[in-house]
């Protein structure tokens, strides 16, 4: 079996449950070592004791990515843990239903967190590790956007509007380090989360009314997206969103 990451370690928010694990898994079945980052740090670490084994190292660290100095701490313990970073992943963000409803409908506090989650967080995280990136010859940041970002109507929509322009920001300011930084959009993905607030008929009708390709998303799908960008196969690809959503939000 290919290992494409065999000796490259991946610093991962949001890393217990849903696309954060499912994206721990896969670069760990591929020979990376994984540092799984989330505010939930009891879920974290279950997640990495269950990926950890003869054949894949895996953390948990608590880190909230809102806050700069719990993110300095659970990167500066990857680094000592695991040897350094090589690729990270932006996939902590606020999704919640209520964050798909009009500005007026949250109170100053909720946009705030919002915005500090999914666009400072990301800054905040990226920031943090470009030092060891570049101390070991350059890497790969990727950020999670989403098909949302290509219809910025609520404020889940706006903040991942700003991804797409941070990865834009950010991979012209990285490049000098040899830093490629890259996005994925994906659409509506049946993670715990998502099906814990999404019914089957709003499946359903986001299939039929907006997807050209007529069946539900599967995390492989994110994930082989993830993997690709990840890898030296996208070596001159920088600055790119790439949408992971059946035909969805198409646009030129």
């Amino acid at each position: 079996m290919s290992r494409r990451f065999a000796g490259k370690v991946a610093f991962i928010t949001g890393g217990a449950t849903g696309i954060g694990r499912a994206f721990a898994q896969a670069l760990g079945n591929e020979g990376a070592a994984v540092a799984l980052a989330d505010v939930d740090w009891e879920g974290a670490n279950q997640a990495a004791a269950e990926l950890d084994g003869p054949t894949t190292r895996a953390i948990g660290l608590p880190c909230d990515v809102a806050d700069n100095r719990s993110v300095q701490r659970a990167v500066a313990d990857a680094v000592t843990e695991l040897g350094g970073i090589d690729l990270l992943i932006n996939n902590a963000a606020r999704h919640l239903k209520k964050f798909n409803r009009g500005f007026s409908s949250l109170t100053p506090e909720e946009i705030r967190d919002l915005f500090d989650v999914n666009v400072i967080g990301i800054v905040t995280c990226s920031l943090a590790c470009r030092s060891s990136m570049r101390e070991r010859g350059g890497g790969v940041i990727l950020n999670m956007a989403s098909s949302a970002a290509f219809m910025p109507t609520t404020p889940y929509g706006v903040s991942k509007l700003a991804v797409r322009g941070l990865t834009v920001a950010l991979a012209n300011e990285f490049a000098a380090d040899g830093i490629r930084v890259n996005a994925v959009a994906p659409t509506l993905t049946p993670t715990e989360s998502v099906l814990a607030e999404f019914s089957e008929q709003e499946f359903e009708s986001s299939i039929k009314n907006r997807q050209l390709i007529q069946r539900r998303a599967a995390l492989d799908d994110v994930t082989n997206t993830m993997l690709f960008l990840c890898s030296e196969d996208a070596a001159f690809i920088t600055g790119e969103t790439i949408r992971v959503t059946g035909g969805a939000a198409l646009s030129v």
